[in-house]
């Protein structure tokens, strides 16, 4: 029956696929008409209220996956600060007695507000330098992270130094597991490593201090915000509608995107 069923399954992707290649593109709707026009307002309002209640409700429908994912007696290593990495990691609290390593994340160190927050929640957190990182990794059962943005390959857009969290848990098989609510989807592609369009840079007085007069006219300083992390480091992602490997953000893209998204992104 499980097979007969995942067969069925497979049939309809493959024929919504189909539907979705030989759709014409030259098919246009005139809404010049009044009730057209009153019907495109009204499919307007509606698509909206229910974003609206998406981003209302995703936080939520994440941290309820929890316990799912989080087991009694774990370390559970995280980078940062990511609202709904808090909230995932107290409603595990609830029913599972966990540790957390918190890293500060520097030079930004936002980890500090997330560890002093986890600490007050009575979760058991040791907040270490980014530099400790390798030493601490290998007693950790899975690391939990969030991202600013999820690619159309199923690759992140995350905080600067969570590649490196990302290669260390691959050099020791730790599982990463990545909470992304839906409307972090992105169609677009890091075509390039041209870092100009795909990051931020925020001042390098956070790196390199101004009383560093003598070295400043000598040096120069770059502070990235994000890093690219591919996909193939990417071990499941967690959104508010269940748990999805990276090779499956494709199939959400194709329903929350117009093909055409895609290629003016």
């Amino acid at each position: 029956m499980e097979k007969c069923s995942k067969s069925q399954e497979d049939d309809n992707y493959s024929d919504s696929l189909h539907k979705l290649v030989i759709s014409s593109d030259d098919e246009t709707t005139d809404f010049s008409s009044s009730s057209a026009s009153s019907e495109l307002l009204d499919s307007i309002l509606d698509h909206i209220s229910e974003l609206e209640m998406e981003l209302e409700t995703c936080h939520d429908n994440v941290s309820s996956q929890a316990t799912e994912h989080i087991h009694s007696n774990e370390i559970i290593l995280t980078i940062g600060y990511s609202r709904v990495v808090e909230d995932f990691l107290k409603t595990a609290a609830l029913e599972r007695k966990f540790q957390c390593i918190v890293m500060e994340n520097s030079p930004g160190n936002k980890g500090h507000e997330l560890a002093v927050s986890l600490a007050k929640a009575k979760i058991q957190t040791v907040l270490i330098p980014d530099s400790a990182m390798f030493g601490m990794i290998s007693r950790v059962n899975k690391i939990i992270i969030g991202t600013h943005t999820v690619m159309a390959n199923g690759g992140l857009r995350a905080v600067g130094g969570t590649h490196a969290v990302a290669l260390a848990a691959q050099h020791y098989s730790i599982p990463i597991i990545v909470l992304a609510p839906l409307y972090k989807l992105s169609p677009q592609f890091l075509c390039s490593y041209e870092q100009d369009t795909f990051n931020n840079f925020k001042s390098p007085e956070q790196v390199l201090g101004y009383h560093h007069r003598d070295l400043v006219s000598r040096v120069q300083v770059f502070n990235p915000e994000f890093d690219y992390v591919p996909p193939e480091l990417v071990g499941l992602f967690i959104s508010n509608t269940g748990g999805h490997p990276p090779s499956y953000i494709y199939r959400l893209l194709s329903e929350l995107y117009h093909p055409d998204d895609s290629i003016h992104a």
